[in-house]
C-alpha cells in the first residue's frame, strides 16, 4: 500500500491525503455505529452480507463457573445466524503482528462453549437500548420468520460448531498477519479468517473517505465444499444409535428417558455439531424455552447433560431459576458447579455426565418433576 491520496472530483479536485485513526477507540466506534464498511460477501441464499451489532466488549468467560476473563471488540451477527468475532488494532499496535492472532482464538474457543444463546441475546437487545435502535426494525432485519429464541439458538449451534468469521481490522496489515490469515483460512473447513485493511483519508473540513481492503478471500474460496458441515442437524435416530451402541444400561435409561419426555412433552432441537447433540424448549409461561443440551461427544467419548441457566435466568427470572436449581438431583459434581451458578447469578451452563446420573438414585425422575413443575407455572422447587 502506498500514501498515495485519492480525489473527490466535485465542482474542483479535492485531494483526500491518509490519515491515521487517533486512537483505537475512535476506531472501535466507528466499526461499531458503520459496521457496513465490514459487510463483505453475501448470505446463503445469495443475499448481500449485513452484520449487525450484538456487542462491544464482549466478555468471554473461560468456564461455565466463571466471570468473563477477557474482552472481545466486536461481536456481530448476520440473517444466517454466523458470528462475526472482531479485533481491532492500530498500525502502530505491535500486537497487530501474531499475538493478536493468539488473543482471537482464544476469544473463538471460549465464546463457542461459554456463549450461550440467552445471554448473546441479552446482549444484542441491551446494546440496541442503549444505541437507541429499534428492537421491532434490527429484528425484522434478522429473523425472517424465526422467533428470536429459535434464532439465538441457532447462532449458539453455529458458535459450538465453528461456524464463524474471525476478522483481524486495522489500518494497515503486515504481512506477517496477511500469511497467518491465509494459513488459517485453509486450515480451518468451519471457520473464515480475514484480515481488513481499512485505510481512512481526510479532506477539508469533516469530509472522510474510508476504503476497506479484504485479505483472506483467495483462501477462503479455494476451500472444499465438502469440507464444511453445512445445517445438517442430529436427528432422534442419530441420538438413539449413540445411546444404544455406547451407553451403559443406566446412562441409556436416562438418556432415552429424557429425549422421550422431550418428544412427548416439549420440542427437541438437533444440533449442527460435529458430534451429535440435541437442545430442548419447553412451554413455560407462554415461552418456548431451552431447558437442557444433551451431547454425545466422540473424542474422547463422553455423555454429558448440560442445564442452559441462562436462558432459564433470562426466561423466568432469577427465582425460577433458583427454584429449579434447587429441585435437581443432589449429584454432588452437579451441586459444586450449582453452587457456583448461585453465586455468579444463574447465567452459565453447569453441566453433568450421565455416568453420575447414573449413580444418583431417581436422578431422571428428579429431573423430569422439575421440568414439569415448570411447565406448570408452579414452583420448581421440592
Amino acid at each position: 500500500m502506498t500514501d498515495q491520496p485519492v480525489f473527490v472530483l466535485g465542482s474542483d479536485l479535492q485531494a483526500l491525503e491518509p490519515a491515521a485513526f487517533e486512537t483505537e477507540e475512535e476506531f472501535q466506534q466507528l466499526l461499531a455505529l458503520h459496521p457496513r464498511v465490514l459487510d463483505f460477501g453475501s448470505l446463503a441464499d445469495g443475499q448481500p452480507l449485513r452484520l449487525v451489532l450484538v456487542a462491544r466488549e464482549m466478555g468471554v468467560p473461560t468456564s461455565a463457573e466463571s466471570g468473563s476473563a477477557y474482552w472481545l471488540d466486536h461481536l456481530f451477527v448476520d440473517a444466517d445466524g454466523v458470528p462475526t468475532l472482531v479485533e481491532v488494532k492500530r498500525a502502530s499496535d505491535t500486537r497487530i503482528r501474531r499475538e493478536v492472532v493468539g488473543q482471537m482464538l482464544d476469544y473463538a474457543a471460549n465464546g463457542a462453549r461459554y456463549w450461550p444463546g440467552a445471554l448473546l441475546q441479552r446482549s444484542f437487545e441491551e446494546t440496541c437500548l442503549a444505541d437507541g435502535r429499534s428492537l421491532e426494525e434490527v429484528y425484522g432485519e434478522l429473523l425472517g420468520g424465526r422467533s428470536a429464541e429459535e434464532f439465538w439458538s441457532m447462532v449458539e449451534e453455529r458458535l459450538a460448531a465453528g461456524q464463524m468469521r474471525l476478522l483481524f481490522v486495522a489500518d494497515r496489515i503486515p504481512l506477517e498477519l496477511r500469511a497467518i490469515v491465509e494459513f488459517l483460512n485453509r486450515q480451518m473447513r468451519q471457520t473464515d479468517v480475514y484480515a481488513v485493511e481499512l485505510t481512512q483519508y481526510r479532506g477539508d473540513g469533516d469530509l472522510r473517505v474510508l476504503v476497506p481492503r479484504i485479505h483472506g478471500e483467495v483462501a477462503t474460496a479455494a476451500k472444499s465444499p465438502s469440507g464444511r458441515r453445512g445445517t445438517q442437524r442430529t436427528t432422534r435416530a442419530d441420538m438413539d444409535t449413540v445411546i444404544r451402541t455406547r451407553l451403559a444400561p443406566e446412562p441409556r435409561r436416562i438418556a432415552t428417558a429424557l429425549l422421550d419426555h422431550a418428544a412427548a412433552r416439549g420440542r427437541l432441537e438437533g444440533g449442527t455439531a460435529k458430534y451429535p447433540s440435541m437442545s430442548v424448549y419447553y412451554p413455560v409461561a407462554g415461552r418456548q424455552v431451552p431447558i437442557w443440551t444433551l451431547s454425545l461427544y466422540d473424542n474422547p467419548a463422553k455423555e454429558e447433560l448440560a442445564f442452559s441457566f441462562g436462558s432459564i435466568t433470562h426466561h423466568l427470572g432469577l427465582d425460577g431459576a433458583v427454584g429449579f436449581a434447587e429441585s435437581l438431583p443432589t449429584v454432588p459434581e452437579l451441586a459444586r458447579k450449582l453452587e457456583v451458578q448461585r453465586e455468579k447469578g444463574y447465567k452459565g451452563w453447569p453441566s453433568v455426565p450421565l455416568s453420575a446420573l447414573a449413580a444418583e438414585p431417581e436422578a431422571v425422575e428428579r429431573i423430569l418433576g422439575a421440568i414439569q413443575r415448570l411447565m406448570d407455572g408452579g414452583d420448581a422447587s421440592v
